[in-house]
């Protein structure tokens, strides 16, 4: 039961009576009361009337005696709303019914396509990718969970010229020799010196040059040998999912040299529909609303002079693709803030296109950058971007070490768990926590650390009650929950119920925005609450029907902190 939106829908009728026409209620949570209303001092301005006055007419008219315990016009004009035990009670007892917590499946189910982590093949992973391989999977996971059709796409860089230098030093170094150096796993260096052997020799530049043309012609021994860099370099990125513990697989890999054979139609027609001119003999749409810093005709080039095809040709015949042969509704982009007007432009020429068809849309879901200490981009001591795989080795030893040091009695197997499910919970989470339009500081202590807005602060919250219920001899509720009562004495009891009631309208408020920052503070007033309310009512040494109805609150605690932390992609070890 969602209260905010159950005393919304009471008071909109009322305020449609006293306005004459529509008015939305504004209800939200008060330090004042349970829920206030604003509503009736904007509409003062448009009736010319006094705002308590309009407050008061309102709730004249409202039916909540079945709701509130106390419903009043207080201050220049806002409707406080005190809600009723009984109701309050009913409320989250369907809570604990329910195995989805109040949130509710989709009626109408879209199919969302979600075009996140992107590597380049011969490259390793870096700092650079965490945010859309994080910010995506948490995508994925909430849409699926709400019965979403959810498709990932990884959107791999497979395809281009860089692959005819590639390829002819895998052959310089022979076949069997250049397989062996891949497998190792340090593609950085394998790419490093192909670039410096393109950048330094002209006979290896001028064959790698011709590599690409017996690449995009389809030469067997070629194509082979590009399998088997795209291969080596696929293995190695689910490793990499692996440790970050995500979602994604071999089934999701949709490299660029997928769509190379749509690229010419996709010219065809866009000039067939009169969206394409010539720019110095490059063909370009100009989409509406584009414009540079001068204020010129901003242009997309779809096929650039010399008659290749760049990013923008590419992402056109995806999104074409993914709407006309996929039947994606809602299209994803997880990629950088940098992108924002390329996405923008690509959208635009879309629509135009008519490739964007009915309720069909595509939005950039884009985020900032990892920082360093020096509020510079994240890297390494010798001034690389930091590898990924090194990240998060380095979050699991030190989880690990600390696993060991707050708790010497767990065994080994278990400081294993709990280091990997802190360590990759911390770094996942001091991503998410934080407003993906901004910039964050990557910074260890503030993210491991058990108190604060951190992943082990709401892990620890989750091992505490579970830690409870040892203790208590049960390993759940009672087990005719309908008939525990839900305590509410306390003020601290009433504020727990208040902030478990909140998970599933920020739940559906965060498949609509993708802030999942939001998520993530819901989550940790969740535990604050849950602390406040653990430290002021005695949970084992109360009796009867309290104890009960206490332990209750709790097992509904740990269900709700564990299923929003499943949705962000962060495991809750039982112990710690």
């Amino acid at each position: 039961m969602d209260l905010e939106k159950l005393l919304a829908d009471r008071l909109t009728p009322a305020f449609a009576a006293v306005a004459g026409g529509p008015v939305a209620p504004a209800v939200r949570r008060s330090a004042h009361a349970d829920y206030q209303s604003d509503a009736a001092l904007a509409l003062a301005r448009r009736l010319g009337r006094p705002p308590r006055e309009i407050a008061a007419e309102v709730l004249g008219r409202a039916v909540l005696g079945d709701l509130c315990a106390a419903a009043e016009v207080s201050g220049p004009g806002f409707i406080n709303l005190t809600v009723a035990d009984q109701a309050l009670g009913a409320a989250v007892a369907g809570l604990v019914g329910d195995p989805r917590l109040g949130v509710p499946r989709v009626a109408e189910p879209e199919t969302v396509l979600i075009d996140y982590s992107a590597p380049n093949v011969a490259k390793e992973m870096h700092v650079g990718h965490l945010r859309s391989t994080i910010i995506g999977d948490a995508t994925a996971r909430l849409l699926g969970w709400r019965g979403h059709r959810v498709i990932r796409a990884n959107h791999l860089g497979d395809w281009g010229t860089p692959f005819g230098m590639l390829i002819e030093h895998l052959l310089d170094l022979g076949e069997a020799d250049g397989a062996a150096e891949l497998s190792v796993g340090d593609l950085d260096s394998f790419y490093r010196t192909a670039r410096a052997k393109f950048d330094a020799d002209e006979g290896f530049r001028a064959r790698s040059r011709l590599r690409v043309v017996a690449l995009q012609s389809g030469d067997e021994r070629t194509v082979r040998l590009w399998r088997l860099l795209v291969g080596r370099s696929e293995g190695y990125f689910l490793g990499v999912y692996q440790a970050l513990d995500v979602t994604l697989t071999e089934r999701d890999f949709q490299g660029e040299s997928r769509y190379q054979p749509m690229l010419g139609p996709v010219v065809e027609e866009l000039d067939r529909l009169g969206l394409l001119r010539d720019s110095d003999g490059a063909a370009c749409v100009f989409p509406p609303g584009s414009v540079g810093r001068d204020g010129d005709p901003l242009p997309l080039i779809v096929r650039k002079r010399d008659g290749g095809y760049g990013y923008p040709a590419t992402d056109l015949a995806a999104l074409r693709y993914r709407t006309g042969e996929l039947g994606a509704t809602r299209l994803l982009y997880v990629v950088g803030l940098p992108q924002r007007r390329h996405f923008e432009m690509v959208f635009a020429v879309a629509a135009s296109a008519g490739w964007l068809p009915g309720a069909a849309r595509a939005e950039h879901v884009g985020f900032g950058s990892v920082l360093g200490a020096d509020g510079r981009m994240l890297r390494s001591r010798a001034g690389a971007p930091v590898k990924l795989a090194d990240l998060l080795d380095e979050a699991v030893a030190r989880a690990t070490a600390l696993a060991r040091r707050k708790n010497p009695g767990l065994d080994a197997a278990e400081v294993a768990e709990v280091g990997r499910a802190v360590g990759i919970g911390a770094v996942k989470y001091a991503d998410l926590a934080t407003d993906r339009h901004r910039d964050y500081v990557f910074d260890w202590d503030r993210m491991l650390s058990l108190d604060g807005n951190t992943a082990p602060y709401l892990q620890y919250a989750y091992a505490r009650i579970r830690s409870l219920f040892r203790r208590a001899g049960a390993d759940g509720l009672p087990a005719a929950v309908e008939a525990v009562r839900v305590p509410l004495a306390d003020p601290a009891e009433r504020a727990l119920v208040f902030a478990l009631l909140g998970f599933a309208p920020v739940v559906v408020e965060v498949e609509r925005t993708l802030e999942f920052h939001q998520l993530a503070g819901h989550l940790h007033r969740v535990a604050a609450t849950f602390s406040a309310f653990y430290e002021r009512c005695p949970v084992l040494r109360a009796e009867g029907a309290v104890r009960e109805g206490r332990l209750m609150l709790c097992g509904l605690t740990a269900r709700v902190l564990r299923q929003g932390l499943d949705l962000l992609g962060i495991r809750t070890p039982e112990r710690m």
